[in-house]
């Protein structure tokens, strides 16, 4: 077993390997974890594969978590793993700090995280538990947010929801339901789009419109 046949198997399903660790003993983890591998959509192949799912269509809550859990789920039981998720709380998994522990993601100037492939589009979907100790890459150097020329992501956002240093989600939510609704709502957050890592993983516009509906109806 290794770290790139888990990314291909997970690239068959739609997902890719964003990292791994050797967690800690101090974790609390499935008994005898001995690397913690995290899994996120692949960009824009992930939608065509969700989107031929039942759980897309079936009318129900939650659809994209549901189709996580099971798709993960039967990786890991493939692996003989035990699988994990970051919307099982609380508690909630540290799944930003796991993330960073990688060495794969750091803060952004605007405070998401951005990946070393997926730029600000990384999310996580599940994380798998193996007993295995798997061989991990060694992680880039720097944060490209370090080497980057203008930090567009700054100033992207049309109604300027970063500009204090912090989320203004209320703003950020006004601006969905009103004048955004044909540009943020239906293609994607604007400071995502900006970040010159990861373009090409941008998901497609359903993709991004189905997420910033669901954060939508959350939020607002």
């Amino acid at each position: 077993m290794s770290l790139a046949a888990i990314d291909a198997q997970a690239r068959r399903a739609g997902l890719t390997v964003l990292g791994g660790l050797h967690p800690g003993p101090e974790e609390t983890l499935p008994a005898g974890t001995a690397t913690l591998v995290i899994l996120g959509p692949d960009g824009p192949r992930f939608h065509p594969v969700f989107a031929a799912a039942p759980e897309a269509g079936d009318g129900r809550p939650d659809p994209v978590d549901r189709w996580s859990r099971r798709v993960v789920g039967e990786m890991a039981a493939s692996l003989g793993a035990d699988c994990l998720f970051p919307f099982d709380g609380p508690p909630w998994p540290p799944v930003i700090r796991w993330l960073r522990e990688t060495g794969q993601c750091w803060l952004s100037p605007v405070g998401m995280l951005v990946h070393a492939r997926m730029g600000l589009w990384v999310s996580v979907r599940g994380l798998l538990a193996l007993r295995a100790r798997l061989d991990l890459p060694v992680p880039p150097a720097a944060s490209p947010c370090e080497s980057c020329a203008g930090q567009p992501c700054l100033t992207a956002c049309p109604v300027g929801a970063f500009a204090t240093g912090s989320y203004d989600v209320p703003a950020c939510t006004a601006h969905l339901k009103g004048a955004g609704r044909g540009t943020c709502l239906a293609a994607g957050c604007a400071v995502r789009h900006a970040c010159p890592v990861g373009q090409d993983e941008a998901p497609p516009p359903e993709q991004a419109a189905l997420h910033m509906r669901a954060f939508l109806v959350s939020n607002g």
